[in-house]
């Protein structure tokens, strides 16, 4: 497994848009990145959430980031064709419910459902020598607390020269996502040192590249949605100085988005 190796998966908190659970360990193991970037975790109120097991299991470190409440549904809140319902069945259909007030004011049954929180996750193999969150505020239209959690690690075993991942999950381009891709930009200006950026940012590949200049695409290939991809949403940039050995997209779990996996050195 090289050392360089940064992978980024949008998990769907480890279901299907039904509710029908999948196995997101094995979909982390097939990745086999030194660095996995992980959004859209569930940790539930009252057991270890999904980054610690997956960190347990494959012999990760892990730092987390919870972002909203949520809700997961405890059994499928429906079966039928397709990864999730289609639009007609409306929303109590919803087996992952994000943000807002939660159940009761949609008429669920608040049983069938689990209470914890939605975020993202940084498991890396390399130690984590230092952990920061970057604030990048709410917006208006959106449902979700946005922020970038970065680590710095150990990569050479040394100590002499750390490698810094940032993950994130970016709101959507119509809730005014530029405003805070500006703020991540200007936070990771005095930043230096060799970097990745990863995550899902809801954004194509070149508007993104504009937003945040001085950064590199080290994969190009579609991701959304996993079973007929159209659109590239979720990516990992590299900084000044980083080279991409490898870039891919990877099919390993079924989430609606596909993951994305980099070689890089330094």
């Amino acid at each position: 497994m090289p050392d360089g190796t940064v992978a980024s998966f949008n998990a769907h908190v480890g279901t299907d848009g039904w509710g029908r659970p999948y196995d997101l360990i094995g979909a982390c193991r097939k990745l086999d990145a030194g660095v996995i970037v992980l959004q859209e975790t569930f940790a539930p109120l009252d057991a270890p959430s999904e980054a610690e097991e997956i960190a347990s299991e494959l012999g990760y470190e892990f730092r987390e980031l919870p972002l909203a409440r949520a809700w997961r549904s405890r059994v499928p809140v429906w079966e039928g064709k397709g990864w999730e319902p289609t639009r007609a069945l409306g929303r109590r259909t919803k087996s992952l419910r994000v943000g807002g007030k939660g159940l009761a004011a949609a008429g669920d049954d608040i049983a069938a459902f689990e209470e914890g929180t939605w975020g993202l996750a940084i498991l890396s193999r390399h130690e984590v020598v230092g952990s920061d969150t970057i604030e990048l505020g709410r917006l208006g239209k959106d449902y979700a607390r946005r922020a970038a959690l970065v680590v710095q690690l150990d990569v050479s075993g040394r100590g002499d020269r750390p490698f810094t991942v940032v993950g994130t999950h970016a709101a959507h381009l119509t809730a005014g996502s530029p405003l805070q891709f500006h703020r991540l930009r200007a936070a990771l200006a005095g930043r230096v040192g060799p970097a990745a950026l990863a995550g899902d940012m809801n954004l194509w590949g070149p508007p993104l590249v504009l937003l945040l200049p001085g950064w590199r695409r080290a994969v190009k290939g579609r991701t959304w949605p996993a079973w007929r991809p159209h659109s590239q949403t979720d990516h990992i940039l590299v900084s000044a100085g980083v080279g991409v050995v490898d870039g891919r997209v990877v099919y390993v779990g079924n989430s609606d988005h596909r993951a994305v996996r980099a070689e890089l050195k330094w």
